[in-house]
């Protein structure tokens, strides 16, 4: 049995393991590598022959583990997508708004190239539509728990690992040649009491493990809840300051977690009523589809439905739909909070409320997740006193803040844990991928202390287990 790593090596993005049985091949994740400098090409790139590819087995829908999946298909593989079904859905709706960004930023080139008089052989899509549908029939969904035999000497199962709705953990049994082996893929691992998500599961003792690392080295803020946060910075943003609240997003995951959040806030009276947008149309889709897969949302998130209703929804929320109504939201005087995608600002409607935020010195941009490096986002973190939107050079007025309590990674001691959940002594390997290298080593560190035998793979070699 061997293992190589194709994406996601001694970075974040581009999520991509390749598992090889005898002659069967097994490709964990195909995620969008987007720390390239921008260099969207490289995804072409693949270290293997596409068409040479079994099946795939998705972890969980953002962009950094399946977005790479419709390059896949168009260049030559023809096999089985194996996911959970809320996994199967949201994907199909970010790579379909994949599209619509390849497309933008290749307009866009080709306006800028045009406007200089040079020929137009900018950036192309990376994928269509086209390629994309070809991609969601391949689909082929599979609930928690419940194991499924890929051939007669593979089974996989999914654990539920609270990263996002549908966002599971793939743990294989295999017989390779006679012999019984194991490993778990992480994919991205959750925190406990995270808004409308389930805590992470427990996953069977194992031969080897491959595990994110985005953490490592990190430990969350603790000292106060989500709803005490965002009490705090609300109060002195939109109520004394009589300012503006912009916060970035992803449409999937962390707005809907967001949401939840502020319904509880002002439904409960904790602060006077502040007009909230959602602008992102992904977003309003995305939170249908929660309320289709309900039954997988968690305990709490599920009884305050059935006490006070969608907890999706409240009095003064708004989900802004047209292009129109996004620019209204930009006339709103009042005090207001606006939730927008992307969350690492690259694309979206996000920009326009930067562009015209970003040197509004009663305006505080709040950041509840990770930023790649060469981001816009990440760029903002750093303190760059001047950034480039819409084609334009901005002075930085605006006040930059973050908070980590929406993080829907397990931070350190969470990632610690659930390694060492397993026994050290029949542990044979844990893989360490999904991190920055610092983050890694710290990870790395901890564990061997403990006796746990850690690789940091290099990307593309082939490790034999």
């Amino acid at each position: 049995m061997k293992l190589s790593i194709h994406g996601a090596a001694r970075q974040v993005t581009g999520s991509m393991h390749l598992l090889e049985i005898g002659q069967y091949k097994i490709l964990i994740d195909c995620g969008l590598d987007y720390e390239k400098d921008h260099n969207i090409q490289v995804n072409e790139n693949f270290n293997f022959k596409p068409e040479d590819i079994d099946v795939v087995i998705l972890t969980h829908a953002h962009i950094d583990h399946s977005g790479n999946l419709p390059t896949l298909v168009r260049m030559g593989f023809n096999g089985q997508i194996l996911c959970t079904p809320p996994t199967a859905d949201l994907t199909e709706l970010l790579l379909l708004d994949s599209v619509n960004i390849f497309l933008q930023k290749s307009q866009k080139s080709h306006r800028n190239r045009r406007n200089k008089h040079q020929k137009s052989s900018g950036p192309q899509p990376l994928y269509l539509q086209k390629h994309v549908m070809d991609t969601v029939e391949r689909f082929v969904t599979i609930g928690f728990n419940k194991p499924f035999r890929i051939t007669g000497d593979i089974e996989l199962t999914f654990i539920q690992t609270g990263h996002l709705l549908g966002a599971a953990a793939a743990v294989l049994k295999i017989n390779d040649e006679g012999i019984e082996k194991s490993i778990a893929f992480t994919g991205d691992i959750g925190r406990k009491n995270y808004p409308v998500l389930n805590d992470p599961e427990a996953f069977p003792p194992v031969d080897y493990i491959v595990s994110e690392s985005t953490y490592g080295g990190r430990n969350h803020t603790k000292d106060k809840s989500v709803e005490e946060t965002f009490v705090e910075i609300i109060e002195k943003v939109c109520i004394k300051e009589q300012g503006r609240l912009i916060i970035p997003a992803f449409s999937i995951g962390r707005t809907q977690s967001l949401v939840f959040a502020l319904n509880k806030i002002f439904s409960s009276g904790l602060l006077p009523k502040v007009a909230v947008f959602v602008d992102s149309p992904m977003a309003s889709m995305a939170t249908s589809l929660y309320r289709k897969h309900h039954s997988l949302v968690n305990p709490e998130a599920q009884e305050f439905y059935n006490k006070k209703g969608d907890e999706f929804e409240f009095d003064n929320l708004t989900y802004v739909e047209t292009l129109k109504d996004s620019r209204q939201v930009s006339n709103y005087y009042e005090p207001c909070i606006i939730i927008s995608s992307a969350g690492m600002l690259e694309g979206g409607r996000i920009q326009d409320h930067l562009f015209y935020n970003i040197q509004n010195y009663y305006c505080t941009i709040l950041f509840i997740g990770y930023c790649a490096k060469g981001t816009l986002g990440y760029r903002l973190l750093r303190g760059d006193p001047i950034v480039h939107i819409k084609d334009r050079d901005l002075a930085v007025y605006a006040t930059i803040k973050k908070t980590d309590v929406l993080s829907a990674h397990g931070d350190h001691d969470d990632l610690v844990a659930n390694i060492k959940s397993q026994d050290s002594k029949s542990l044979k390997g844990v893989f360490l991928v999904h991190g920055e290298e610092v983050s890694m080593q710290a990870l790395a560190d901890t564990l061997e202390q403990d006796g746990y035998k850690v690789t940091i793979p290099e990307k593309d070699v082939v490790y034999e287990l």
